[in-house]
């Protein structure tokens, strides 16, 4: 059986094409209403192409967790807290489907990276900023990353892709406090995120098409 491809590809074309100008030209465009619209729609079209290609509830969770990562996008604009609430949001929606889908036969060391994501990320969100509510908010990204890396989920796609997620978040809390003054941030912080946000879209939607296929056939057979 020829496993389901995923659909609509000028729609993922469009998102990563949205993600890379905006990388490129972020900075030479004034921060109004239209550099929002760009911004968000960036993971905007990852959302889109995940709910037209959704079969099932695992295919509509994905869905939910880009739209939550295209809200968080456009409403950091207008108060971290909001924008920050939507994001952990999407991050409680993406640990709910990893944790559905726990890969049962893993390596020690593949366990005791998923505790290290998942208890790390919010220790060291606390140490770059002092600030308690970000350490609650790197709890569910912790959470996120650590139950990505330990999902039945291709490890170098989803997993990789939330570990890049969470790497580009740290990076804004290091802004907060030790590299403020550092260009690093800047740099780097978009492209992490925007590519984990790909990264996971892509092997969540796959891997949820290949899933369904196989369940099709057992329910035929």
């Amino acid at each position: 059986m020829t496993p389901t491809a995923p659909r609509y590809p000028l729609i993922l074309a469009a998102a990563l094409l949205a993600g890379v100008s905006f990388w490129i030209g972020r900075t030479h465009v004034d921060e109004g209403i239209a550099w929002v619209a760009w911004k968000g729609a960036c993971v905007a079209l990852l959302a889109l192409w995940a709910a037209m290609n959704a079969r099932n509830g695992d295919g509509w969770l994905i869905t939910v967790v880009m739209v939550f990562g295209a809200l968080g996008d456009v409403l950091l604009e207008r108060s971290q807290a909001i924008g920050g609430g939507a994001f952990l949001a999407g991050h409680l929606a993406a640990a709910t489907l990893y944790l559905r889908h726990r890969r049962l036969a893993r390596s020690g060391s593949q366990t005791m990276l998923a505790v290290v994501l998942a208890i790390g990320i919010p220790v060291i969100a606390f140490l770059l900023t002092r600030q308690p509510l970000v350490a609650v908010y790197a709890l569910g990204l912790g959470a996120m990353a650590g139950s990505a890396w330990a999902s039945s989920f291709p490890r170098y796609r989803v997993g990789l892709g939330a570990v890049m997620f969470a790497a580009s978040d740290l990076l804004i809390f290091a802004k907060i406090g030790p590299l403020a003054t550092s260009p690093l941030p800047g740099m780097l912080i978009w492209p992490l995120y925007f590519l984990g946000q790909s990264l996971v879209a892509w092997g969540a939607v796959t891997t949820i098409l290949r899933w369904k296929d196989n369940d099709d056939l057992h329910h035929r057979l």
